[in-house]
Order: structure tokens, then C-alpha cells, then sequence
């Protein structure tokens, strides 16, 4: 079996690695990836933790937050594909207003 810290050190590389990519890149599909990156990292500690107490509530608060990260992820989308259509920009600092 693997041990509990095993999944919370994986669980926390990943959420360092989502974090510095929303803080240091400038480009929306990175961040957005990062995003799915830290969110995947509370889903790992969720599930792990629940497994390791014997309680069901923690991989199924894990499936709402799956859904969430889909809901999230269809909605950005959309707005990145407007925003590639009216400006032609994926950088964040060249993107000043939602206005066409």
C-alpha cells in the first residue's frame, strides 16, 4: 500500500507547479491549465485523505469539484475563443478590456 504522505507530496508538487504557472506565465491557455493543475492537486488530497479516515464524503466533494473544473473550463473556453476572434491575443497584458 502506498503511504498517506506519498499522495500529499504529490498533492503538493502539483499545486506548486499550478500556482508558479499562473503567477509567471502570461498566456491564458497556461493558466488555465494551471488552474486544472491546482484544482487536480485538491482532488488528489481529497480522495487520499478519504481513503486513508475510511470516509466516503471526500471523493464525493472530489466529484463536485471535477464538475466544477469542467463547468469552469467549458465557460473559458468560450470567453478564449471570443477573445482570439476580437483581438488575435492570447498574452494577458495585451488583452486591455472585453469591449469589441
Amino acid at each position: 500500500m502506498v503511504p498517506l504522505s506519498w499522495y500529499i507530496i504529490l498533492s503538493a508538487l502539483l499545486f506548486i507547479i499550478g500556482t508558479s504557472g499562473v503567477l509567471l506565465r502570461r498566456n491564458i491557455l497556461i493558466i488555465l491549465m494551471s488552474v486544472e493543475l491546482i484544482l487536480n492537486s485538491v482532488n488528489i488530497n481529497l480522495v487520499a485523505f478519504s481513503y486513508f479516515l475510511q470516509d466516503l464524503r471526500g471523493q464525493i466533494f472530489s466529484i463536485f469539484v471535477i464538475t466544477i473544473a469542467a463547468a469552469e473550463v467549458a465557460i473559458a473556453l468560450g470567453i478564449l475563443i471570443a477573445l482570439v476572434r476580437n483581438k488575435a491575443a492570447l498574452n494577458v497584458d495585451e488583452i486591455q478590456t472585453m469591449k469589441g
